[in-house]
């Protein structure tokens, strides 16, 4: 099978996950606090990375390889705090977008120059791709203040070098990296939950969301490692990147929520990319 279609479908897989994860941990967020429910998603993803690791037998990676997984969980991590604080701050219209660009460049970028120029085709693709992504993440009305574009700005950094972090790690493991990852997102998220004296624990009810959110943020985590493994990292990077579509649809379908007209193209010219950056 065509490797760029391996890593395709595993970047496809990774957007699902992601995408199905944040929208489980938003509708925890109508029940408990936002950072909580992060710490506790990150507690029990640590886990099971843990649990799978030794499940598989996965042999234990070396030092460097752990430290490129650490490295990534610390972007991550920044890369989150710096999304909410951008959404709380300044015009969602503006920073989300700018952030899930961003994000989605940095690895094509990098991969271009250390992986070589892609084809015309992909490159198209990857246009594309661009376009439906700051689309997708588009709310219809830009509300609230014009500031935080520094804070969606490093949030795309940080998001975007977890990509390319963690496709530094082993090119044969996949659970133990993440695992290291997802510690030092943890702690980090842990010490400004402590920090600002918040709960520990989200409410019971809000709990079976938590663990979805968990888990499916772990699966796409580990499609998107196997992505790497497979092909380009620029074409795992903007596949994983279009999460966003799924977390749009999932609202339309299961809350209602009307998928504005500029999701609705970005959706499509999704669509259009996809088979672009496959080939």
């Amino acid at each position: 099978m065509n490797h760029n279609l391996i890593t395709a479908l595993f970047g496809l897989a990774a957007s699902l996950s992601w995408g199905s994860g944040d929208f489980s941990g938003g509708l925890a967020t109508r029940r408990a606090n936002v950072l909580t429910v992060v710490v506790a998603a990150h507690a029990l993803g640590l886990v099971l990375l843990i649990a799978l690791a030794l499940a598989w037998s996965e042999p234990f990676p070396s030092a460097l390889d752990m430290a490129w997984g650490g490295a990534a969980g610390l972007a991550g991590a920044v890369g989150l705090v710096s999304f909410y604080q951008a959404l709380a701050v300044g015009r969602m219209g503006i920073n989300a977008p700018v952030t899930a660009v961003l994000a989605a460049a940095l690895p094509v970028i990098f991969s271009v120059f250390f992986q070589g120029l892609p084809g015309l085709l992909q490159v198209a693709g990857f246009t594309l791709a661009l376009i439906a992504v700051w689309l997708i993440s588009r709310p219809e009305r830009a509300r609230g203040r014009p500031e935080g574009v520094g804070l969606a700005l490093l949030a795309g950094l940080g998001f975007g070098s977890f990509f390319i972090l963690i496709s530094r790690a082993s090119s044969t493991a996949i659970f133990w990296p993440l695992a290291a990852a997802r510690l030092a997102s943890f702690l980090f998220m842990l010490s400004l939950l402590l920090i600002r004296r918040q709960d520990l624990l989200p409410k019971l009810s809000a709990f079976p969301l938590v663990l979805l959110a968990g888990a499916l943020d772990v699966a796409g985590n580990a499609f998107f490692v196997l992505a790497t493994h497979s092909g380009r990292l620029a074409v795992a990077a903007i596949l994983s990147s279009l999460y966003p579509a799924a977390t749009v649809l999932l609202a339309g379908i299961i809350l209602r929520e009307r998928v504005t007209r500029l999701q609705a193209i970005g959706i499509f010219i999704a669509l259009i990319a996809i088979p672009l950056i496959s080939v």
